[in-house]
């Protein structure tokens, strides 16, 4: 109880409840439920089954989730939210996730083009990491830019400790985007990607020193990748106004602090030089 007086920065008492992890971890669940019907089911789900069990997984959903930002809403003393304006939030977030949809299709064929090794759809939804990252953070996103505190990081971070992929809700990413392998990648809450981008295992895309801490906050300090760019393992790219080039190739364990061109290699132990363009589909 002394210490409770004495260090209270890491008290949260009399205040309202915090969003639950627990709770906001079977959320995440019933997302890859909804997202892909059918790969997360226990049992297999018919064609004329599937319409009452999305009607009562979006019942659930939208109940519990207005809950939890409803909670994550009053954080810091914040202002009560009306009813109806959580209820709107969440009912858009859920209106949105047929778009999500529609980007992890190209998101599935990007990795099933990307690697050899890929024997079907139902192989990469069900046992490639990089996919449920990618997932949790496009649903993720949504609700971080509606400024809902908490929950979107604590998604993304549920994804994170399964598969050992870190990528901040606040990362903007483009279509057909694959991570092969996945483990130790990292990308920062202002990360820009474009269509098309291919990472490997180990990759950060992180922002220079983090000593000036808070008077960063807002300000572009994650690296942007154009279309088509590829990016080896254990690649380091830094720094918010540093730009890879579309169709531009990163060799493995570089450090990169300036921006690349378009159509350019730049790998370790052997000059950046430029290649021919590649040929698109």
């Amino acid at each position: 109880m002394a210490s409770y007086d004495e260090v209270g920065g890491i008290n949260h008492v009399d205040c309202g409840n915090l969003p639950s992890k627990h709770a906001i971890a079977l959320l995440c669940e019933d997302m890859l439920h909804l997202l892909f019907p059918g790969f997360f089911s226990e049992e297999a789900v018919s064609a004329d089954e599937i319409q009452l069990m999305t009607h009562e997984l979006v019942a659930g959903v939208r109940q519990r989730l207005n809950v939890e930002v409803r909670r994550s809403m009053r954080l810091n003393g914040t202002v009560e939210h009306p009813e109806s304006t959580v209820s709107g939030l969440v009912c858009n977030f859920m209106l949105a996730l047929p778009k999500v949809r529609a980007l992890l299709q190209t998101d599935v064929e990007a990795a099933f083009e990307g690697d050899p090794a890929a024997r079907s759809f139902e192989e990469i939804i069900l046992a490639y990491p990089g996919l449920e990252a990618i997932a949790i953070q496009r649903t993720a996103n949504i609700l971080y830019k509606e400024n809902v505190p908490l929950i979107p990081r604590m998604m993304t971070e549920w994804a994170h400790g399964r598969t050992g992929i870190d990528i901040h809700p606040g990362a903007e990413i483009g279509t057909h985007f694959f991570i092969d392998h996945g483990t130790g990648v990292v990308i920062g809450e202002t990360a820009q990607l474009g269509n098309h981008v291919k990472l490997y295992q180990g990759v950060g895309l992180v922002a220079r020193s983090l000593a000036a801490g808070q008077a960063l906050r807002g300000k572009k300090r994650h690296p942007t990748l154009e279309d088509h760019v590829t990016v080896y393992a254990n690649a380091t790219i830094v720094g918010g106004d540093t730009v890879i080039g579309t169709r531009s190739t990163i060799g493995a364990n570089v450090f990169i602090l300036e921006s690349v061109p378009p159509d350019m290699l730049y790998a370790l132990g052997q000059q950046e030089h430029q290649v021919k363009p590649k040929k698109q589909k």
